[in-house]
């Protein structure tokens, strides 16, 4: 097989798997990358070898981070073992360790100022409704006007990441601002989502815009820059767990498949006054 052969061999076996539609073009542009890398040499001369010495390259020469080093790791890995059929030997080509940071959190006052300066109704009944409901980045997108149930007080999240559907809380306030924003800009996408750019009603908003959007208001308010549409959820859940929410009703409201995804929240709770250390149940002189 050609190259080109390859590579639409690998998006029809991606397509046949049902996988999303980002891991395909993740894939699609990563293979095509490291074919590039390589002069355009085909793909059956090459090796757990060449994709060592890449992986290395990406690490070392171009210094990106360890999950994307994953990502091209991964991509390599379905077009060799799935489209080649070859059994690659994976303790040459092993993933990289991640290390896992504890990300930013915002207090709920730093949450109440970022929504008081926000001055367009579309953008804060949108970040409401992320915060309110834990959403990514992308089920906010692609939030539809029919995935909103005022009655049984919750939000359908469609096809979520992993192409899983769930539910998840729909707060009296966002309510309130869903009904005032729908009244007044009256969304009529053709496939019915929420959210749209000002001057394109039949389109949906881009990613980049969105994040764009929330710096102008964060610094509008005077707060950090590095905070991201990812802070309001990874708050959402914190701020539940603070509430004595259980872990695992948190897990199914974020469309965690692993309970140690949610349990890593565990590690952003303030503590109250009512936990003592144990060093102060000891009679310790502080004098030396």
């Amino acid at each position: 097989m050609t190259n080109e052969e390859i590579l639409a061999k690998t998006k029809e076996e991606i397509r046949l798997r049902g996988l999303s539609s980002k891991t395909e073009e993740l894939y699609l542009k990563n293979i095509e990358f490291f074919i590039k890398h390589y002069k355009n040499r085909p793909l059956l001369e090459m090796s757990e070898t060449e994709i060592r010495e890449f992986l290395i390259y990406m690490t070392e020469e171009r210094k990106i981070s360890s999950s994307t080093v994953n990502v091209y790791n991964c991509a390599l890995r379905f077009a060799f073992g799935a489209i080649l059929e070859r059994n690659l030997n994976y303790q040459m080509i092993p993933r990289r360790r991640i290390r896992r940071e504890l990300p930013k959190i915002m207090s709920k006052s730093e949450i109440a100022r970022f929504f008081s300066v926000i001055d367009n109704l579309r953008d804060k009944a949108m970040f409401m409704t992320v915060y309110g409901g834990g959403l990514r980045l992308s089920e906010v997108i692609r939030l539809r006007v029919q995935d909103i149930d005022s009655v049984g007080m919750r939000i359908f999240v469609y096809q979520g990441k992993g192409g899983k559907d769930r539910y998840t809380l729909l707060s009296t306030a966002n309510l309130d601002i869903l009904r005032v924003y729908w009244s007044t800009y009256k969304p009529e996408h053709p496939e019915g989502f929420m959210f749209y750019p000002k001057y394109a009603k039949h389109r949906i908003l881009h990613g980049h815009s969105v994040g764009e959007t929330m710096k102008k208001y964060l610094l509008k308010a005077g707060l950090p820059l590095d905070y991201s549409i990812r802070t309001l959820r990874h708050c959402f859940a914190t701020h539940l767990l603070e509430s004595g929410v259980d872990v695992t009703r948190i897990k199914q409201l974020m469309g965690h498949t692993h309970i140690q995804s949610t349990t890593f929240y565990l590690h952003l709770l303030n503590f109250d006054g009512s936990i003592q250390s144990p060093l102060d149940s000891l009679e310790v002189d502080a004098n030396a």
